[in-house]
């Protein structure tokens, strides 16, 4: 039954991977394409909670505020991933994500109220390290980098934000409420810049894109992934979401080819630095069983 639960796991975490793949054939520029992902995704959830589960979505004033607030920060983490991919490639977006191990370093003992882990600090030096590597020996996607690191940052910020406001309602209505946030975010800034004409611009291809973007490998994975923390441990989780970068890199190599090939030191980097993030996974996996070994020993 557990290998059914991983395989699940490893098929939202394919389906995350994909999102990538598809933020490149999409034609429209990036505040477009988070404008409709959102608009889309909210009205899937919607449909599925209102309509298919009958659950209730209300929330008060104060929490609906903060999902407002932490959703903006989302559209931010997906203008910005999606942006990286339109000024270089899909490789270069996804190895920066793993930059977000050392920004969780930094911000989540801020927001936690916790000691620094300098375990976590010095695997995000390494990943800084590795990062560092690939912008020179790829200085002609230096753009599609800094948009990268941009990405990573408001990426973690979401995260650590999210795990505040986790169990002070529904997970359907968290990810509803955020999505939607986001969406009214980027809607709001359409128009204080005159930007609304731009809506009418969109192809229908892309449109149909979009739909399944928002569909299959937006509001499915993001529902399917609480189901699962139900019966996989929070590390497996973890360290299985870590893979995405890994299942996008690859599947760009094979779909787009050219465009995606990148030099030696790029793959070894992105190796390097997919293997701090599992030795991390690991190191904190291992502390929790001592922890909890400790608590279980009688005074």
């Amino acid at each position: 039954m557990k290998n059914s639960y991983l395989l699940r796991l490893h098929f939202i975490v394919f389906l995350w991977g994909f999102t990538a793949i598809l933020g490149k054939l999409i034609s429209t520029d990036a505040p477009l394409l988070v404008f409709y992902r959102m608009s889309f995704a909210a009205f899937f959830l919607y449909l599925y909670l209102r309509i298919i589960k009958k659950e209730s979505i209300k929330v008060t004033k104060i929490l609906l505020l903060k999902l407002v607030g932490i959703g903006s920060v989302m559209a931010f983490h997906w203008l910005f991933f999606f942006q990286s991919i339109k000024v270089s490639n899909v490789s270069i977006a996804l190895s920066c994500l793993s930059l977000s191990t050392l920004f969780a370093a930094l911000i989540e003992p801020l927001v936690f109220k916790r000691k620094p882990d300098w375990v976590e600090v010095i695997i995000g030096v390494i990943i800084v390290v590795c990062i560092s590597l690939i912008f020179n020996a790829e200085l002609k996607y230096k753009l599609g980098i800094f948009y990268g690191i941009l990405c990573a940052f408001f990426g973690t910020v979401f995260s650590v934000f999210n795990g505040k406001i986790f169990g002070k309602t529904s997970s359907g209505n968290i990810i509803f409420y955020e999505i939607a946030g986001g969406w009214l975010v980027i809607s709001l800034f359409f128009i204080l810049t005159g930007q609304i004409s731009s809506f009418s611009e969109i192809s229908y291809t892309d449109i149909a894109l979009i739909i399944l973007l928002a569909s299959v490998f937006t509001a499915y994975p993001m529902f399917e992934s609480v189901k699962l923390m139900k019966f996989i441990s929070p590390f497996t989780l973890i360290l299985t979401v870590n893979l995405e970068p890994v299942y996008g890199i690859i599947l760009a190599f094979f779909i787009f080819g050219a465009s995606e090939h990148m030099s030696p030191v790029f793959y070894i980097a992105s190796l390097v630095m997919i293997i701090a993030i599992v030795i991390n996974g690991v190191i904190k996996s291992k502390r929790k069983k001592e922890d909890t070994i400790a608590e279980s020993k009688p005074l």
